[in-house]
């Protein structure tokens, strides 16, 4: 049986910002402009990316949100719980896994401008993969603090101090 610690070294996954580890391991080689999409961005972007990522026991995603659609796909280990704030202000979640009749689902979609972020709420590691198109960078991300999403969103006070750093 595999490992988290396994999958860290036979796929040279390093620590993300947001939490867990990641590899980016594809890019288009297209590009893509704003004059292309309904999102304005500055300049071109690369029509999709994609990377490895994986959470430990306990490990959280931290709230964040995207310009562009984030597709996520199931690879190995337990489910991994995907939690999403929509632009109305609506809390979802989603089940990652292959467990069908338990809910769970192999892909999910993040739209872009939903703020997100995910946990490991079993015992074990999950392995996903995540693409992003347009493709994924760093000046159209943003990673929430604690008190800005208690302050809009009261309610999920619970899932956003499980989510944020203070």
């Amino acid at each position: 049986m595999y490992s988290a610690e396994y999958f860290i070294k036979q796929l040279n996954l390093e620590p993300h910002v947001e939490g867990g580890y990641f590899k980016a391991n594809f890019a288009s080689s297209e590009n893509i402009t704003s004059s292309d999409l309904r999102t304005k961005f500055e300049g071109e972007r690369i029509l999709w990316t994609s990377i490895y990522f994986l959470l430990r026991d306990g490990e959280v995603s931290n709230f964040h949100r995207l310009k562009s659609d984030e597709m996520w796909y199931y690879h190995a280990g337990s489910p991994l719980t995907i939690y999403m704030i929509s632009p109305e202000g609506e809390l979802t979640t989603h089940e990652l896994g292959l467990n069908i009749e338990n809910g769970e689902v192999p892909q999910v979609l993040v739209p872009k401008n939903y703020i997100f972020g995910s946990a490991m709420n079993n015992e074990g590691f999950s392995l996903v993969g995540c693409m992003v198109s347009p493709g994924f960078e760093f000046k159209d991300f943003e990673l929430f603090k604690r008190q800005y999403l208690l302050d809009l969103y009261p309610q999920y006070k619970e899932v956003i101090v499980k989510l944020t750093r203070e």
